[in-house]
C-alpha cells in the first residue's frame, strides 16, 4: 500500500513500510451503533475487531495481540486511506470513522528526564524558577559545571553517586538529576483513562503559561500481565513555566484537558518490528506556526539513559495495573532556539501545527489551542461503558 505522505505538514500517518507491520487502533464510528471501535489496519483496508475484542486493553491482553490481531475477522469500515484522510488535522466527516488515541482503559503513565539533554534543561527551569528570560544566562553557567558527558553515566552506579556527591558540594544538585542519575526513575501519572486525544486533534496548553513546549516520545503499550507488546508515538506537552516553579506543580503542568495525545496506532510486536526496535528508533519533531515559524528537533531513542525494559520494571516494582498502562519513555528534545526576543528561548503559540514522526511508528499531527477551550473531555468510563453495553459488545465477555 502506498505510504500516504505529502511532507511535513499532516506527514504520512503511515510507517515507511505501511501496513507491513501489525497495525491497531481506535476509531470512532458514526450512527445509532456507533461509538470506539478497536481496529485493525490491512492491506485490505480497516477491520472493525471489536466483537473479538470490544477494548484494546482486551487484545492487549490476549496471549499473543499480533497474532490475535491478524487473526481476528470483523466488518470492513474503509480503506486505510480514507480513514487517514478522515483522521487529519482540519474538518473531518462525522459520517465516517476517524482515528482516536489507540489505547482506552490503559492508565497513561510518563517517565521524566530520561535523557541527559533534558535533565540539563530541567534543571535550568527549577534554578530559572519557571522565568524564560533567565535561561540563557543559567544554560551557560549548569553546562560549565555538569558538562555535557552525562549520557555516558549509568543511573545509579558508583560513578553516577560520585557525580552526585560532587554536584552537592557545589550548590547545584537538583530533584531532576536526583532522577536523572539516581538509582530511581521519574515515573508519574500523566493522563486519566480515556482522556487522551489522537491524531488531528487539537492539543491543549494552559492559558496561564507563557512557556512551554511539545514533547515528543515513544510510548509502550504494556498489558495487564506486564508484558511491553507494542508502542505508538506521543506528545507529553509541558508547561515549563509551572513546572520550573515547583516541582509539586508536576500536575497542572503536565495533566489538563487534551494536554496529552497519543498515537496514530499502536505497533504490535512481530517479525517486523520488536523491542530492539524501540531502543532504535528515531522520533522527528516539526512545529509550525500561523507566523511563519518552524522548528524541527529530533529524540533518539539510542540516547536514553535508563533502558526502556527497566523502566516498565520500576513502574511495575510496587503496583499493578490489571488494565495494562501505556508508558511515554522521555524525549531527548529539549528547545532552546529563540522564538521572538533573543534569549527568550521556544514557546507555543496558538495555532501551531506539532508533527511527530518515526520510520516504524507512522506520525502523530495535532494543532495547539488553549485547554480551557479545547473540546471538552465528556466521554469517560461510564460513558464507554455504557456505549458498549448498547452496542451488544459485552455479552459476558471480558472487557
Amino acid at each position: 500500500m502506498k505510504n500516504d505522505n505529502d511532507g511535513d505538514k499532516n506527514a504520512g500517518l503511515l510507517p515507511d513500510d505501511g501496513v507491513a507491520g501489525t497495525l491497531v487502533a481506535r476509531v470512532w464510528t458514526s450512527g445509532p451503533q456507533g461509538g470506539p471501535a478497536v481496529v485493525a489496519l490491512r492491506e485490505g483496508g480497516v477491520f472493525d475487531i471489536s466483537r473479538a475484542y470490544p477494548t484494546m486493553s482486551t487484545l492487549l491482553d490476549a496471549a499473543a495481540p499480533a497474532d490475535a490481531a491478524r487473526q481476528a475477522t470483523g466488518e470492513r469500515l474503509c480503506s486505510v486511506a480514507d480513514l487517514l484522510a478522515n483522521s487529519r488535522l482540519g474538518d473531518r466527516d462525522a459520517g465516517r470513522p476517524w482515528l482516536l488515541a489507540p489505547c482506552d482503559l490503559q492508565v497513561v503513565k510518563a517517565a521524566g528526564v530520561t535523557f541527559a539533554a533534558s535533565m540539563v534543561e530541567r534543571v535550568i527551569e527549577e534554578q530559572a524558577r519557571g522565568d524564560a528570560s533567565r535561561a540563557q544566562a543559567l544554560r551557560g553557567k549548569v553546562q560549565a559545571l555538569i558538562g555535557d558527558n552525562l549520557a555516558a553515566i549509568r543511573p545509579g552506579s558508583e560513578q553516577a553517586m560520585a557525580l552526585k556527591a560532587l554536584l552537592q558540594q557545589q550548590g547545584l544538585w537538583s530533584q531532576y538529576l536526583e532522577v536523572g542519575i539516581g538509582p530511581d526513575a521519574e515515573v508519574f501519572t500523566k493522563a486519566p483513562v480515556l482522556s487522551s486525544v489522537g491524531t488531528g486533534q487539537e492539543i491543549g496548553i494552559r492559558a496561564d503559561s507563557a512557556w512551554n513546549n511539545p514533547e515528543p516520545e515513544v510510548v509502550l503499550a504494556v498489558n495487564g500481565r506486564g508484558e511491553i507488546v507494542g508502542a505508538t508515538l506521543g506528545n507529553d506537552v509541558n508547561l515549563r513555566d509551572i513546572e520550573g516553579r515547583s516541582a509539586l506543580l508536576l500536575g497542572k503542568a503536565k495533566d489538563n484537558n487534551a494536554s496529552c495525545a497519543i498515537g496514530p496506532f499502536i505497533r504490535l510486536f512481530d517479525a517486523s518490528f520488536s523491542m530492539d526496535d524501540v531502543r532504535r528508533e528515531t522520533v522527528h519533531l516539526v512545529v509550525r506556526g500561523t507566523d511563519g515559524f518552524t522548528m524541527r528537533g529530533i529524540n533518539t531513542m539510542s540516547s536514553i539513559s535508563r533502558d526502556p525494559a527497566d523502566i516498565v520494571a520500576q513502574t511495575l516494582a510496587a503496583h499493578q495495573y490489571p488494565d495494562g498502562f501505556m508508558l511515554f519513555l522521555g524525549t531527548l528534545f529539549a528547545p532552546i532556539e529563540d522564538r521572538g526576543e533573543p534569549g527568550a528561548g521556544f514557546t507555543h503559540r496558538l495555532g501551531d501545527e506539532v508533527t511527530i514522526r518515526s520510520a516504524r511508528l507512522g506520525a502523530l499531527c495535532n494543532r495547539v489551542t488553549h485547554s480551557e477551550t479545547a473540546p471538552p473531555w465528556r466521554f469517560g468510563l461510564r460513558a464507554f461503558i455504557g456505549n458498549l453495553a448498547a452496542r451488544g459488545l459485552l455479552g459476558g465477555r471480558p472487557l
